[in-house]
């Protein structure tokens, strides 16, 4: 627009008007990892790269939004950037943070498994279940606490057991140490069962009774990890994505943009395993499930009985701002 205010300035000198009219051009402001240009966003969309405007990987408000990206987070981003006559590029990181720093204080908690293997506590007895009490959001306290129920079969994350441990590894396996179930008990794995081709199908473990809590009774010290649960009992089924950047390179507008499409940026997890709580989850809202990330109801796949949610951001992340 600068290179054109000479000419602007003299049609506005030269024609009869009731007030002159100021022009303030801006740059636009550029974000690595993804494209801005409207006429390669359309090409996105009109090649079925993505799925329409919305999509979650998109740029566009709609997409950030179905992804889980609040208001506060994107006016947030944007203040902090401020406006210049400079093209710039911001990490797209930056973006991330403002995003987790709103999620981190507002949204609840909640307990999901996303690749989940059953865990079977063999001295629980049979039948029985009970009912725990975790809090909501812990820096929130004003937002109360809730019940799950624990029972003897558990759903938890795949990766939290291995058959042989790998060094430093202080998770679940076979003889290894105690280790936390989130607001629940201290457990031990003792053995698991597998399949004709070595696949593991179940993990068994014993439970310690007078640690309710993640506390043992005499005051031992814990050196396994904290683990979250499911109650298989009750458990939601529901589907999970999980998404990365669009583009495998900071710049991909220039060349042949296609070139570096990623064709990981999108992951579906099928039969994810989520605390009976969100049954009642309502389209854009948003949780933190323990050790995975910010996760939101999808405004347009999810249907009662068949959720769908959308992972907004990780939990952590190496981006500090400035």
């Amino acid at each position: 627009f600068e290179d054109h205010r000479p000419f602007y300035d003299w049609v506005v000198q030269n024609v009869t008007l009731p007030s002159k009219p100021r022009q303030i051009e801006f740059a636009r402001l550029g974000i690595n990892n993804t494209v801005m240009s409207k006429r390669h966003l359309r090409t996105l969309v009109e090649g079925g790269y993505v799925d329409g405007w919305d999509d979650p990987r998109m740029p566009t408000i709609c997409g950030l939004r179905r992804r889980g990206y609040t208001p506060a987070s994107i006016r947030n981003f944007n203040e902090r950037n401020g406006v210049s006559k400079v093209n710039s590029t911001v990490e797209y990181g930056f973006l991330e943070y403002c995003l987790r720093e709103d999620l981190n204080l507002n949204a609840r908690r909640a307990m999901a498994v996303l690749r989940p293997v059953k865990l079977i506590i063999d001295n629980y007895p049979a039948g029985k279940t009970e009912a725990l009490t975790v809090e909501n959001n812990p820096n929130r306290p004003e937002d109360g606490t809730r019940e799950v129920t624990f029972s003897r079969e558990l759903w938890i994350e795949a990766e939290d057991f291995l058959q042989a441990p790998v060094p430093k590894y202080k998770r679940l396996y076979p003889q290894g140490p105690e280790c936390r179930l989130k607001g629940a008990y201290l457990i031990q794995c003792v053995g698991c069962d597998t399949d004709s081709e070595g696949n593991v199908t179940a993990i068994h473990a014993t439970y310690d009774p007078d640690s309710r809590g993640g506390d043992p009774a005499d005051g031992r010290k814990v050196k396994g990890a904290t683990l979250h649960w499911v109650d298989a009992a009750n458990a939601l089924t529901a589907q999970v994505r999980l998404y990365d950047n669009l583009f495998t390179v900071e710049n991909p507008a220039e060349g042949d943009f296609l070139e570096h499409l990623n064709k990981d940026s999108l992951t579906v997890l099928d039969g994810c395993k989520l605390e009976n709580a969100l049954r009642g989850a309502k389209p854009g809202e948003s949780f933190q499930f323990m050790r995975q990330g910010y996760f939101c109801v999808d405004s347009k796949d999810s249907k009662p009985g068949a959720l769908v949610f959308n992972r907004s951001v990780k939990l952590k992340d190496s981006f500090k701002p400035a």
